[in-house]
């Protein structure tokens, strides 16, 4: 007797879509991902960097395993968003939130910088340089957006690339996870602000400033709270008989809030960070911590894949007519946000650290960058020529931050810290 389909199963087949085509690509950028993790740190770079090298090697323009679009392309990308979130959450788990206010003011000093200067550098490039009409729309609205997308530090990938060389506890690292998540929120005042200006809006003060009251409100709030409530609730949960209870509430609680956190405007990754904050305050930490890595092990590949696969590798090619104007673009803006990034090391004059660790920290755009660039090309402010150098200024970034931060810890932290 044959066993009826799963509902879902049944539901995609309806709308063409090949259930068990979507799980072999699964399994394919999983076995991907840990083989060239595998090698990157046999030859002695963090996997992150493997992971995304075999989303480029499986992507549209390489293997072509990976979808373009459509519905697989949305279940991956949504597996990615777990993963992210199961990420962030590990990240709060290890943090030491009392050391993290410790470094809190230099991660500010850090995070503004390292915000306000690269977009300086790319407006001023795109509004004032030579380069390519970037569209069908205003110069000086196209340089915001340019700015913008050098703007953001993608967290998850910082903090992959730190977890991977063991070194989550180290001062730099502190410093460059809270400037991270400082960017993020200043990321979605910024997002805020270039989506109105491409839908036509006016830049209202008021509307920044709710935009980045509600970011900090929240994260505030759900910590302040959390760690009164979550320590009672997980007494409770823990004392539950049925299997791997705690590993699944903890999930959920992670979950649950980035849910919260996107419905009050913040980002989802903000809630998963604060929920891992919060639960590394109760007695079953050991326990969450130690169940939820594997976990975290499985989705986190799905988005350091996909964001591999967004590299067109014919991009690269120069014999491909307008390559040339891409490339030296995509040069300049590299170089722009890689200077503006390890800047940002030299910001907190007040305290000691290894500034340089801190400066290239920084410096991986991510997905974030991609989401600036996308909302501009999809609005007509930047054309599909300039959307191609944005996206390989991005993976540019990305690529060049785990090997150059695995060396720079290689080098050991000297006798005496950098100073100002």
């Amino acid at each position: 007797m044959v066993a009826p389909a799963p509902l879902w199963a049944g539901a995609a087949a309806a709308e063409g879509h090949d259930v068990a085509h979507l799980l072999l690509v699964l399994a394919g950028m999983l076995v991907g991902a840990k083989l060239l993790g595998d090698l990157a740190e046999r030859i002695g770079q963090p996997a992150v960097l493997g992971e995304l090298l075999a989303g480029v090697l499986l992507g549209p323009s390489a293997l072509g395993l990976l979808p373009g679009g459509g519905f697989d392309a949305e279940f991956i990308r949504v597996l990615g968003e777990i993963g992210v979130i199961l990420l962030l959450f590990e990240i709060g788990l290890e943090t030491d939130l009392r050391e993290m206010f410790r470094v809190g003011p230099t991660s500010l000093g850090v995070a503004a910088v390292g915000v306000v200067l690269p977009f300086v550098l790319g407006f001023a490039y795109w509004a004032y340089g030579p380069h390519v009409p970037s569209g069908g729309g205003d110069l000086h609205l196209a340089a915001i957006f340019i700015g913008a997308t050098l703007t953001a530090t993608s967290v998850g990938i910082t903090a992959r690339v730190l977890g991977d060389l063991g070194q989550l506890g180290s001062k730099e690292s502190r410093i460059i996870i809270g400037a991270a998540v400082i960017d993020d929120v200043l990321g979605l005042v910024i997002l805020t602000v270039v989506s109105g200006l491409a839908a036509g809006a006016g830049l209202t003060l008021l509307g920044v400033a709710k935009t980045f009251a509600v970011a900090v409100g929240f994260l505030v709030a759900a910590v302040m709270i959390g760690r009164f409530l979550a320590p009672q609730l997980f007494n409770v949960i823990d004392r539950m008989r049925v299997r791997h209870v705690l590993l699944v509430f903890a999930i959920a609680f992670a979950l649950g809030l980035s849910a919260l956190a996107a419905v009050a405007g913040s980002a989802m990754i903000i809630g998963a960070f604060a929920a891992g904050l919060v639960l590394s305050g109760t007695n079953q930490f050991d326990t969450i911590e130690e169940r939820v890595k594997p976990v975290a092990g499985v989705f986190t590949p799905f988005f350091f894949v996909s964001v591999g696969g967004n590299l067109d590798l014919g991009l690269l090619n120069p014999s491909r007519p307008g390559a040339t104007t891409i490339l030296t673009i995509a040069a300049v803006l590299t170089l722009l946000g890689i200077v503006g990034k390890v800047a940002a090391g030299w910001a907190a004059p007040w305290d000691r650290f290894r500034r340089l660790v801190v400066g290239v920290g920084m410096v991986p755009r991510g997905e974030v960058g991609l989401i600036f660039a996308e909302i501009g090309r999809r609005s007509g402010v930047l054309s599909n020529e300039v959307f191609g150098a944005v996206l390989l200024t991005v993976m540019a970034t990305t690529f060049v931050a785990p090997p150059a931060l695995k060396a720079l810890f290689a080098r050991g932290r000297p006798a005496r810290e950098e100073g100002p």
